[in-house]
């Protein structure tokens, strides 16, 4: 008997989106299975016999090796595949014919560490919460930071009506001529805009923002813009 699988999981199998994603997908009637239109979450299909289409384009996973990328985003760049408003995205950056997806997001301000690829698999088991993946950020801040701040940004503080766990929180450098603070954070969760909202917490306002690292993977040896292929190794740490 030949194994069925989730629709949504094998959308993401497929590169189509994560699989968070290809359930709103599902849900929004954008997705036919064997001409008929599925909405019902949980829905199997058998990949070697259902037809699957998605906007109307047959999905096929002809993948036989997936593409893991490590992108240094300069900032005016959105993390998304496609942009309403035109803006310019990080695919814009990688040119390699796959239809690749940003693991997670860094808003158009913020440079640094993303991740593309195409297993749909990997995007949800790495943003998943529970796998509890840490990210690595330099944030500049005006104002001077005082060790009180950085013990509250250390044991959590409210964002807008959530309390942020615990951080790995220190000062790199003091700027008093310039009244700035750069500070490293190291988090492990990925609330819209958490680094940000964290320093307002503390009456501290972003002037930048870099996420040096996702767990133990730097982009110190990329320049803004520069993109690499990940090793076996740094996927398998994932």
């Amino acid at each position: 008997m030949e194994e069925k699988i989730r629709l949504q999981k094998y959308l993401a199998e497929c590169g189509i989106a994560s699989r968070r994603k290809c359930e709103e997908l599902i849900e929004e009637g954008k997705v036919k299975v064997n001409g008929e239109v599925i909405k019902k979450l949980g829905t199997k299909i058998n990949p070697k016999s259902d037809r699957v289409e998605y906007n109307g384009k047959e999905v096929e996973n002809n993948t036989k090796e997936y593409t893991y990328i490590l992108l240094n985003k300069p900032i005016d760049y959105v993390t998304t595949v496609k942009d309403q408003f035109n803006r310019k995205t990080v695919l814009d950056l990688v040119n390699v014919d796959k239809r690749l997806v940003p693991v997670g997001r860094l808003d158009m301000y913020t440079s640094g560490a993303i991740i593309l690829t195409d297993d749909g698999n990997f995007v949800y088991k790495v943003t998943h919460p529970k796998h509890e993946i840490s990210k690595t950020y330099n944030v500049t801040v005006v104002g001077i930071v005082n060790k009180e701040e950085v013990e509250k940004l250390r044991n959590g503080v409210d964002i807008g009506g959530f309390i942020t766990s615990r951080a790995e929180v220190k000062i790199l450098k003091i700027d008093e001529e310039k009244n700035t603070t750069r500070l490293q954070i190291k988090i492990h969760e990925g609330k819209n805009r958490q680094i940000r909202k964290m320093c307002e917490a503390i009456n501290k306002k972003v002037i930048s923002l870099h996420r040096s690292k996702i767990g133990e993977i730097s982009v110190k040896d990329l320049k803004i813009g520069e993109w690499r292929y990940l090793n076996k190794k740094e996927i398998d740490k994932l």
